[in-house]
Parts: C-alpha cells; structure tokens; sequence
C-alpha cells in the first residue's frame, strides 16, 4: 500500500503535516491502547520514510523498490543470478571495482544525477539545517484531573532567542553581509569521481552553515546563532479525558532555530496516576462497594462515591448476589475532545462478618430454622 495513503496525507504534504498525521494515527492504533499491532507497524513503517527528506526523494522516485533504510529490496536481495543466495549489493560493488567503496546514498546520488531521476542533484535544505530540535517531557496528572482539563506550567531549559541580537545573530547596529562563499545560497557545489564517472551535488556552505549570510560582527551574546541556553515559562494546556501515555503536541515551543529559523515542537507524554479507589478503563471507572448480607437479600439503597468527590444513591435490588455489577451511566471519564463521558461501573460484595453479637447469632439461628 501507498506510504501516503496509509498516513491519509497527499503526495505535496509538508513535514508537519506528515508529523501531525502519524501523530494522530498512532495514537489510535498504539497496541497498548488496544489498537492494531500491524497498522501500527505499517503506520510507522510509513513515517520513518516520509519523515525523512531523503528516504521520502527515493521512495517518490522508485516506490517500494527501495527500503526505509535506503537500500533495495524486493528482488534485489534474493541472491545473484543462479546463486540461490542473498546479494550483498553493496559488497559486489565494492569487489568488483578493486576496493573503491561507496554505499546506496552514493548509489542513489548517482542515479539522481545521471539518470535525471528527482530532476538533478540535491540540494541542502536551509529551513531544516536552521530548525530547532524537539523536546519531550512527561507530566503526572491525577485521575481526578482528567475530568474537565487543566493547565499546567512547567519551565523548561531550552535554546531561546538571543535578547540582544534577536536571532539575527549580529552585534546590534552592525551589518549583515551576504555569504561571499556561496553567493546568499547556503549551499556550494561538490564534484564527486566514481565509477561510472564524475557528478555534482550541493553540499552545506561551511562558511556561513546553510544561512546564506554572515553578519559583520557575530552577537557578542550568542556568537552568532541568533540564540542561547535559557529559561522559558510554557503553560500546557492538558484536555479532559487525556489517558495514560498519551502525548501532547505543543507547536513551535522546542529549541528556537539559528538565526530566526523554525522552532522545534513540544512534546508532552501525561501519565495518570493510579487512583485508590476507583480503576480506570479506557473512559470507564471501576469501583467496588461493600454492603451487608441483609442489604442483599432485602435490596436497599446505597451510597455510592464517585470521581467528583461526592457520593450518589444507587439502588441494591432485592437478592442481589456477591459479585453482581451496576452500570451508573455517564459517571466515568469524558471522552478526549468531547462532552459526553463514559460509565462507572459499580460492583457489590456480600461483606460477610467474621464476628457477630449474641442477638445477630439467634436471629441468624431462626432464620436457619426457616430454611434461609
């Protein structure tokens, strides 16, 4: 099946794109949440190619025919011709042209260059080498939170934008000059020499890294990166009906880039901790309630906890055996993005005393008599 269409993202979508839809998948399908273990494999199978910009070249230009770790597969490893054992690709290569190595990221330079294959030579990408990095954290949330959604701050040491240049990278009132060395494009040519010839591709100018400028005099604060390592304040917004392990994509509050470049996301995994009373599955809450063994034969009315802290009356019905559970609709934990909530799920044990008064034991004593 296609990557694209296993993701549900077009062949035009952007990185973020592409990362917000695996996001949303797996989370749907991650096996410990019950969701199927071989969509989820394909699911991530996808990602790791279409979230890499070179794998993702390769992939659009040959499909299948080339695996997520960049090389063949299919009927390239079945072995060589009247073998009947695997091919070591590379390993022919390297054999065959007296120890001159190169691996299948030369073999794919060649075929781009030689054949036209993506249309010429790659090219370094200036918004990734300038994006921050990502950030995960984890946060604990207690299982009464989860049902209206809270907000939490946390404080984060990160790459934040320089105060005195402002992620231009230079001194305040000096000028920002255009990279001599690759002429404002970030990039310089690379001849490479192999065995079927000489190519060229575009390699990350040394001189200014991939920005295509260089200031006159570097910040005397962040040497020119535009930021530093600091402290920032983030307030995390976490939904009602957030589960345990699931994760929170907060845009743009990662690393800050170089040089006014993108920042990077956060990430925010929630664990829920365990409740002394009630067991939560999936948006059901589980609670068990003791009552007495005339309650039981009689029926009665209870009271009953609940989540919000307070207590609701539940009725026991008449012979109600040990074990038996109740549904109480709509006590459990709201759905994730939505209004409407799940069950609680009460269950009544018989509580049989293990000492009795004197009067309990002739009561229970004529009851025996009565064939109770």
């Amino acid at each position: 099946m296609d990557y694209y269409q296993i993701l549900g993202v077009d062949k035009s979508a952007s990185q973020d794109e592409i990362k917000k839809a695996f996001h949303k998948l797996a989370h749907k399908y991650h096996p410990d949440k019950g969701g199927d273990e071989k969509k989820f494999k394909e699911i991530n199978e996808a990602y790791q190619v279409l979230s890499d910009a070179k794998k993702r070249q390769q992939y659009d230009q040959f499909g299948r025919a080339f695996s997520a770790g960049g090389g063949p597969t299919s009927g390239w490893d079945q072995g060589g011709p009247g073998t009947g054992q695997n091919w070591d690709f590379n390993w022919s290569w390297q054999n065959q042209n007296q120890g001159q190595e190169f691996d299948f990221e030369d073999l794919g330079d060649i075929f781009e260059n030689f054949f036209s294959f993506g249309g010429g030579a790659r090219r370094a990408q200036k918004n990734d080498i300038k994006k921050g990095k990502d950030i995960q954290i984890d946060i604990e949330v207690n299982l009464e939170e989860t049902l209206k959604g809270i907000h939490k701050k946390v404080t984060l040491s990160k790459q934040i934008i320089c105060d005195r240049c402002h992620a231009n990278g230079a001194e305040p009132g000096t000028k920002i000059n255009e990279c001599v060395m690759c002429r404002g494009q970030g990039q310089v040519q690379e001849v490479k020499r192999t065995v079927l010839g000489a190519y060229t591709t575009f390699a990350i100018c040394p001189e200014c890294k991939g920005d295509g400028t260089k200031p006159e005099k570097p910040c005397n604060v962040c040497k020119g990166e535009g930021r530093v390592k600091g402290k920032e304040e983030i307030n995390i917004v976490i939904p009602a009906g957030i589960d345990n392990h699931q994760i929170l994509e907060v845009t743009g509050k990662g690393d800050a880039g170089k040089k006014s470049g993108e920042a990077g996301d956060l990430y925010v995994r929630v664990f829920v901790r365990k409740h002394p009373v009630f067991l939560r599955k999936g948006d059901d809450l589980y609670v068990t309630q003791d009552i007495a063994y005339s309650q039981a034969i009689l029926g009665d009315e209870i009271e009953v906890p609940t989540l919000e802290r307070t207590n609701i009356l539940l009725k026991v019905p008449q012979g109600t055996e040990s074990g038996k559970v109740l549904r109480v609709a709509g006590k459990g934990i709201p759905h994730f993005g939505s209004h409407n909530r799940g069950n609680m799920y009460v269950e009544l044990l018989v509580k049989i005393p293990k000492k009795i008064s004197r009067k309990q034991k002739e009561l229970l004593e004529e009851l025996k008599e009565e064939g109770l």
